[in-house]
């Protein structure tokens, strides 16, 4: 990994609340956005607990990425935090502190869309701070079982994310690819409104197991046999761009701007883990070089 270059930091200009029931749990939930000084990242509050603990959104703080990814511990950290921490990576908002009164975020539609919007009605600001971009020197690839993350080599500041999801031959869920030159304006229109998905099937054991029993399958996309039940697609291929919000979300964690091309095959929550965990690592190693 090497710096190929900088970029002002930013944080929210205003504040900004919204409230909803969580996609897991079913409880009511209330986030708020508030701004943040350069240099201190995006920090979770738990302000329905005693002494408001705080989780820093870091590979370092990630504890569970069954379906989703959790920060910090079962009792006082945040679980679902992919859909907030890509709205706020696709908007380039860099220093941020949530507030939230439970253990997840609003579940709200599934997608991060209305968090997107009022990100946007909040505004930015520039701050003096700045913020390195990464590239890898060589690409950078992390494998697990049938799936890959690999992150390829730029010599410019900018990063392209795309995503192949193969589901199977079998699967009601086609094959398909998304690909996205991750900016404000993309982002916001081309990805933040694709909801996160599941089969009949897996939707059906998830409720067996007491996870997300409020949720009817219109309120997210749950594929039968035919498509969507009781709903319809945002776009063709809005799985692999949900699919590519969640990958955009999870390497937000590692701190610092990517460039270059990053392609996903197949994968999920703790194979994006893993590949933010890498990439934190291969930067913390390039600074100590830069520094001796």
């Amino acid at each position: 990994m090497r710096v190929i270059g900088y970029r002002s930091q930013r944080t929210l200009a205003a504040p900004a609340e919204l409230s909803g029931v969580g996609l897991i749990t079913g409880t009511r939930v209330r986030v708020r956005f508030l701004p943040a000084p350069a240099n201190r990242g995006i920090v979770f509050r738990r302000v329905d607990l005693a002494g408001s603990p705080a989780v820093v959104a870091h590979p370092s703080a990630i504890t569970n990425t069954n379906r989703r990814t959790t920060l910090g511990p079962a009792t006082t950290g945040v679980s679902l935090t992919e859909h907030v921490l890509s709205a706020l990576a696709g908007l380039r908002i860099d220093n941020c502190t949530i507030e939230i009164d439970g253990i997840e975020p609003p579940g709200l539609d599934g997608s991060a869309g209305l968090f997107t919007d009022i990100l946007l009605k909040a505004g930015t600001e520039r701050q003096s701070a700045r913020r390195p971009i990464y590239a890898a020197r060589s690409t950078i690839l992390v494998t697990g079982p049938d799936a890959t993350i690999a992150l390829h080599p730029a010599n410019e500041p900018g990063l392209r994310a795309t995503y192949i999801l193969d589901y199977g031959l079998n699967s009601p869920i086609p094959r398909q690819m998304f690909t996205l030159d991750v900016t404000p304006a993309n982002y916001a229109r081309d990805l933040a409104r694709c909801r996160t998905f599941c089969t009949e099937a897996e939707a059906r054991a998830m409720k067996a197991i007491g996870l997300a029993p409020h949720l009817r399958f219109a309120d997210t996309l749950v594929f039968g046999a035919r498509g969507p039940i009781d709903n319809a697609l945002r776009f063709a291929d809005e799985p692999a761009r949900h699919k590519t919000l969640d990958l955009i979300g999870d390497l937000a964690l590692c701190g610092f701007d990517l460039a270059g091309h990053v392609v996903a095959y197949r994968s999920g929550h703790t194979l994006n883990a893993e590949m933010s965990r890498r990439l934190v690592a291969e930067a913390d190693a390039a600074e100590s070089r830069r520094v001796a």
